[in-house]
């Protein structure tokens, strides 16, 4: 599986190529052979990748992650980052509540 994020980068601190923005999001391919020097802590994630062929840096927090899911399958998590707790996104089996808002990701070719 190939892990995506979704990062939300109204936050002030994070570092990504602007271009790449959309609607204060950008969505991150996380896989070993997409990223190199992947550091994560308690409050930051951090790694190199490459842009249109050119290295850049990738610095936000941890806090401004809104999903993590894959691409093959479109499941995966969101993250609710005004109360910190999580929901399920799709998950094989689970059935989903009616109060479950509709999902804002988008699938990526």
């Amino acid at each position: 599986m190939t892990p995506y994020l979704l990062v939300d980068v109204s936050e002030g601190h994070v570092h990504f190529p602007q271009n790449l923005i959309n609607d204060n999001k950008i969505i991150l391919n996380i896989s070993p052979t997409a990223v190199m020097n992947f550091l994560v802590d308690n409050a930051t994630m951090e790694f190199s990748a490459k842009f249109s062929g050119v290295e850049k840096f990738v610095s936000f927090p941890v806090s401004s992650v809104s999903a993590i899911y894959s691409r093959e399958h479109g499941s995966g998590m969101t993250f609710d980052n005004t109360s910190g707790e999580s929901s399920e996104l799709a998950s094989h089996g689970n059935d989903h509540s009616d109060k479950a808002s509709p999902s804002f990701l988008r699938l990526v070719k």
